[in-house]
């Protein structure tokens, strides 16, 4: 490349990030295209990505920092062939099996992840959830779990139990539940080479039926599972069109025993250019970098709030360790961020 052709190139992927930007900061939708073009830009980019994905994250969410902590309240024998989860039950690997936690575990679980600084609490279980072809036996256990946790601790209640009906959520809601996840995962065009065992429009229909009975919905994916960039900008535009409030990105760490055992975690540069992109696709909602973040990201974890995130999970995840939650904290103290209070 000559260049003469390499400062025509530079000068149209400035161009395109600075277009984006100011997309962006007006809160005007970017085009499927344009989201699609930054996703392929070259990695020599980054930064000038990252510098555009920080000035929209400021004027929409600040410098405060969400955190949010899980607990696996039900862990394993899941009936779903997910192909990177280690709770399938078509996985061969040596996680914990247990059923339902007590109410008093859980509620314990809250107030550690309190002390941790988390002002947002997740009870996840594994399984296809609780409506249609899913059991129902565990849904009454977690309902009395959500009452004694509002009436004993101040945190924000999150729910992640699978497939579900507005009249489901509904009962959440009036046990406490302040908002309900639910993945995506990944596009729908790329689905069916991870999940077979229900379709992509049922976890649409969820998130549907979160919003319809009136509680907030956390709705995102996981990253290098071997989809391609425009399906990565593909479930973008399906979150959009959902109107979800938060987020969540989660990157890949095989799990020996899983279909994607072998798989290879993105590289750091990557990653970060995937939050970037989603903080410009998503101007005024909460980003939050989830599960696979220590392995993925390594030594620049302290940028994925520069690329745009304004939350991360702090503690473990679901059958994998996460980094001691103090680390976290003296992170964002060391940028120079808040961290949000309850």
């Amino acid at each position: 490349m000559s260049i003469t052709q390499l400062a025509v190139e530079m000068s149209e992927a400035i161009d395109l990030i600075r277009l984006c930007e100011s997309k962006a900061m007006e809160n005007s939708s970017l085009s499927q295209e344009e989201a699609v073009s930054l996703a392929n830009l070259d990695n020599c980019y980054i930064y000038d990505l990252i510098a555009s994905a920080n000035r929209v994250r400021i004027k929409y969410k600040g410098e405060e920092i969400s955190l949010c902590s899980i607990i696996n309240a039900k862990s394993g024998q899941c009936p779903e062939d997910c192909a990177f989860c280690s709770q399938s039950i078509s996985a061969n690997t040596d996680i914990q099996v247990f059923d339902l936690l007590s109410p008093e575990k859980i509620v314990q679980g809250a107030k550690d992840a309190q002390k941790n600084g988390a002002h947002k609490y997740g009870i996840v279980t594994a399984g296809y959830g609780f409506s249609g072809k899913g059991p129902k036996k565990n849904l009454s256990g977690v309902i009395d779990a959500l009452e004694k946790l509002r009436s004993e601790v101040g945190i924000q209640r999150c729910a992640s139990l699978g497939i579900i009906n507005e009249q489901t959520a509904t009962a959440l809601k009036n046990a406490g539940v302040e908002e309900y996840h639910h993945n995506l995962e990944t596009a729908r065009s790329f689905f069916p080479n991870i999940c077979t065992t229900h379709d992509y429009e049922e976890d649409v229909a969820t998130v549907r039926a979160v919003k319809d009975a009136g509680l907030k919905a956390c709705c995102g994916g996981i990253f290098g599972i071997g989809e391609s960039n425009e399906q990565r900008v593909e479930m973008a535009f399906t979150i959009k069109e959902l109107d979800v409030d938060s987020i969540p990105l989660n990157f890949l760490n095989p799990i020996k025993g899983t279909r994607l055992e072998n798989a290879e975690p993105i590289e750091p540069i990557e990653a970060l250019k995937i939050i970037a992109i989603y903080r410009l696709i998503f101007p005024d909602k909460d980003i939050k970098v989830a599960g696979g973040r220590e392995k993925n990201l390594r030594d620049l974890q302290c940028m994925i709030f520069a690329a745009g995130a304004n939350s991360t999970m702090v503690g473990n995840y679901l059958t994998t360790f996460g980094r001691p939650a103090k680390e976290d904290i003296q992170m964002i103290s060391d940028l120079g961020l808040t961290i949000k209070g309850v």
